[in-house]
């Protein structure tokens, strides 16, 4: 997908993780921090939350580069999915706190208190809590997908869904054939429909607890 950085960039960044250079760890923040930290927020609809989050992903990546395969993807999507995969068992976790303290007066059954997350709330049922959580990671995918696709795709998918242009109309502004701009919006959609994908299961790192 567009914005990956070449696979040289990647294979060589890990390397330099793995040889523990803080020069290598901030480059990789200032590349993918707001990635990271976007995703995040779209999941947990909270500014503080998101922040721990993207430091719980750069601390993973800077401690494990090793659990990075180039063989399945960039490391641009690697790291996404670290972060969805983080934000959704961080909105998990506040759910269930939200769930023992339906008073909602910040403190969990054993009184303990919660770190603030949006849309944690008491009173719901265990359907309820899921499909919150489903919904927020589909659509924090989603806006992924949209963001990583090539330009022709998005350009066709943004003005057919957000200008409600129909096919003719977008093929006009984009200066293409009407089969190209029909081409265009099936290929975005087929990506898009991934967003639904579940993400891989992925074994609990030390410090993190059930995450990453």
């Amino acid at each position: 997908m567009a914005n990956d950085a070449p696979p040289r960039w990647d294979r060589r960044m890990q390397q330099r993780l793995a040889r523990g250079e803080a020069a290598a760890l901030g480059e990789l923040y200032d590349r993918f921090a707001s990635l990271v930290h976007n995703l995040a927020h779209r999941v947990l609809e909270d500014e503080d939350a998101a922040d721990r989050v993207t430091r719980e992903v750069f601390g993973y990546a800077w401690e494990n580069p090793d659990a990075y395969d180039p063989k399945q993807g960039s490391l641009r999507s690697w790291i996404a999915t670290l972060a969805q995969r983080q934000a959704v068992h961080r909105l998990r976790e506040a759910e269930a706190r939200a769930a023992a303290d339906p008073a909602g007066d910040g403190t969990a059954g054993d009184g303990t208190a919660g770190d603030g997350t949006a849309g944690a709330r008491g009173g719901r049922t265990a359907e309820d809590i899921e499909e919150r959580i489903r919904e927020a990671s589909v659509a924090a995918r989603a806006d992924y997908i949209v963001t990583s696709m090539p330009a022709p795709l998005r350009a066709a998918l943004e003005l057919a869904y957000f200008d409600r242009r129909d096919y003719r109309q977008t093929a006009a502004e984009l200066g293409v054939t009407e089969d190209e701009a029909r081409r265009r919006l099936r290929l975005g959609l087929q990506l898009l429909s991934t967003a639904r994908a579940p993400l891989p299961e992925a074994g609990p790192p030390p410090g993190y607890g059930r995450a990453l």
